[in-house]
């Protein structure tokens, strides 16, 4: 799943109805960054799913901060990649080189809230190199912010609204039934980041914004 780091309340709902649809039937594949990322990872961990993170710094390297009790959560209980050393910052470059890794790993690559020239089309098109599905989520037409994801409809890639969507794609994931101990063991997670996408609070800290709203819960 990849998308904007400056998303929408409505790309929020978006992702999160999406994964919640697939019933933790496939692993979320993200690259932990702000926004749609950041999304994906917390919407998996609530509904009791497998999440991997593909980032673009050492695994030593919290960035971006936000995200960093995310991280560290994943590291424990899920799984982290990178092909950069320890102590490697955050540059510029690393995260196309990123992208690819991310669509390695994946059977098919949902996109949301993407612009024409972003990160996002990069992933995409690594996916459809390597002959994965895409999939891009509709977004609103004014604003700019879906217009990469419109574009890739207009060539070819499948349209979604719902999981059901993934009908025709292979499961390479299967959850066991373990979902009391996974949930004991993310809570203390959820107790810090209770993830309501319509909470303003949560909201910021998926967006790495400011708003007015006291982060009282922290």
């Amino acid at each position: 799943v990849v998308g904007a780091r400056e998303t929408t309340r409505e790309g929020v709902r978006s992702v999160e109805k999406i994964i919640k649809e697939l019933g933790n039937e496939l692993v979320i594949v993200s690259g932990l960054a702000k926004g749609i990322d950041a999304t994906a990872h917390y919407a998996s961990i609530r509904n009791g799913g497998k999440t991997i993170g593909v980032i673009g710094t050492g695994l030593d390297i919290f960035y971006p901060k936000s995200n960093q009790r995310l991280q560290a959560h994943m590291g424990e209980h899920h799984l982290i990649l990178s092909e950069y050393g320890p102590g490697q910052a955050p540059l510029k470059f690393h995260f196309p080189e990123r992208n690819r890794i991310i669509a390695g790993l994946c059977q098919a690559v949902i996109v949301a809230e993407a612009r024409l020239r972003s990160g996002s089309l990069i992933t995409c098109e690594r996916a459809m190199e390597e002959g994965r599905d895409v999939f891009a989520i509709p977004g609103n037409i004014l604003d700019g912010k879906s217009a990469g994801c419109h574009h890739l409809i207009q060539e070819g890639a499948k349209l979604v609204t719902e999981a059901a969507h993934y009908g025709k794609l292979q499961k390479i994931y299967i959850a066991e039934s373990s979902q009391g101990r996974e949930e004991e063991r993310i809570q203390p997670l959820l107790e810090e980041f209770p993830y309501e996408v319509v909470s303003e609070e949560v909201f910021a800290e998926i967006t790495d914004t400011v708003t007015p709203v006291s982060y009282t819960h922290l």
